[in-house]
């Protein structure tokens, strides 16, 4: 395995040093280090942080191949700075065994560009009638912590306690997609001056908070561990303010789109803007920045959603909710937090690795760059801004809100457990990186 030595890195928002990566590992962290033998990479003004860790991907394999596989999916994490993502169930079949489960752990083995954590389902088929296996998938070879019907909410409020009670026990965490499905039937936009003056059906904010706030009270009462998937709106901020101040067991991410877009770019009738939840108010964005600057919001996660460009350019109404997000999350998160001075640095190491690691329970990821620490590292040139192109786009789907957008940050290089899987701004060949 070829050894590195990274040259004067900013690390986080602190001092400059050398970082000697060897064996898989960090090696060495200092000043003025020499490794004999090592491939020496100038990353004077570049920032190093812990790989990124996305808590909530879709990867799309088995079943919808058109529009994701497990290793193209893999390779828009990396070419984003990613070294692990957590892929999400409503796949085909479903991940609700621990057979399935095990496939998709497999199959992100076999790609090599980083660590796949499948999450697996709550009910049966997504159907939210009965338990999935849960305990099945925990004890599988994927070792599941994560569980989520995502796409769709667990909606029954008995199904929902039993999933909190059962996980409980293995220290599992539910993630919930949080829409009252009655609230939202034929649901096109968010509710509001914009979805009426484009005459699309409503989506109300109460469809989100009603059911955050059910589910707050639920994992209350049972003592487990609860996870709010793509909160998007005001309300759901002060609630889950209002939990975390009671001491409950709850943590929240919020999606680069919820960070900088608005329901006003729904005005072009793009179907690249529909995603679930609906983008919201500037009000609203405003307010969810605030709750990830004073970690009311504990991490930012993609949502990353690819589909196929026939399920995109087509009229508003027949169009797939989603937009692809791993590749572009980095920037967007320069653009709409650190940039506007809102957090620094270190802030987006610890929402964007260290937290969502630790919710996902991820034991080799997630760590500070220190000797002897796994060797999973980003750099990310912040002085650099461009123009967001397909070219940037390392995944199967074009499905990205950000076209034609300049956006700062780049990702220089990507390394997984001590291998790089981006080299100068260029994703690394399949070949090379599961030699």
């Amino acid at each position: 395995m070829t050894s590195y030595l990274i040259r004067e890195a900013t690390i986080g928002a602190g001092d400059r040093a050398d970082i000697h990566v060897s064996g898989g590992v960090i090696a060495e962290v200092g000043v003025g280090l020499s490794a004999n033998g090592a491939t020496v990479i100038d990353a004077d003004g570049l920032v190093a942080l812990p790989g990124l860790v996305d808590l909530h991907t879709h990867l799309r394999q088995p079943g919808y191949e058109a529009s994701e596989t497990v290793l193209s999916g893999s390779q828009a994490a990396a070419a984003g700075g990613f070294t692990a993502v957590h892929a999400m169930a409503n796949t085909f079949p479903v991940a609700d065994s621990a057979g399935v489960v095990d496939e998709i752990y497999h199959l992100g083995r076999s790609a090599g560009y980083v660590e796949v954590r499948p999450v697996g389902a709550v009910t049966a088929g997504l159907e939210g009638t009965r338990l999935a296996e849960l305990g099945a998938m925990a004890r599988s070879e994927a070792a599941v912590r994560v569980f989520s019907d995502d796409g769709k909410c667990v909606s029954d409020p008995l199904i929902m306690r039993r999933a909190l009670e059962y996980v409980r026990g293995f220290d599992g965490v539910i993630a919930q997609h949080a829409q009252d499905p009655r609230l939202t039937e034929g649901a096109q936009a968010n509710e509001g001056a914009v979805a009426s003056e484009l005459g699309l059906t409503g989506w109300p904010s109460v469809a989100e908070e009603a059911i955050i706030a059910r589910d707050i009270l639920l994992a209350e009462h049972v003592g487990s561990r609860l996870h709010i998937c793509h909160l998007s709106t005001a309300g759901s901020v002060e609630l889950v303010r209002w939990a975390k101040k009671r001491g409950i067991r709850v943590t929240a991410e919020a999606t680069p789109h919820h960070l900088l877009l608005t329901d006003e770019n729904l005005r072009s009738y793009d179907a690249r803007f529909k995603v679930n939840p609906p983008l919201r108010t500037s009000e609203d964005v405003q307010a969810v920045r605030e709750g990830v600057a004073d970690g009311t919001i504990d991490i930012i996660a993609t949502d990353h959603a690819p589909h196929p460009i026939e399920s995109k350019d087509c009229e508003w109404a027949a169009a797939a909710f989603g937009m692809v997000g791993l590749e572009s999350a980095l920037s967007v998160v320069q653009e709409s937090l650190v940039n506007t001075g809102m957090i620094d640095w270190d802030d987006v190491a610890r929402i964007l690795s260290v937290t969502p690691a630790s919710i996902g329970r991820v034991a080799g990821q997630g760590h500070s760059l220190a000797t002897g620490a796994p060797g999973n590292i980003t750099l990310i040139d912040p002085a650099a801004a461009s123009v967001f192109t397909t070219d940037r786009l390392a995944g199967k789907s074009g499905n990205s809100p950000y076209i034609g957008l300049t956006l700062p940050g780049r990702v220089e290089w990507t390394f997984f457990r001590g291998r790089a899987t981006v080299s100068s701004g260029t994703l690394v060949p399949v070949d090379e990186v599961a030699a």
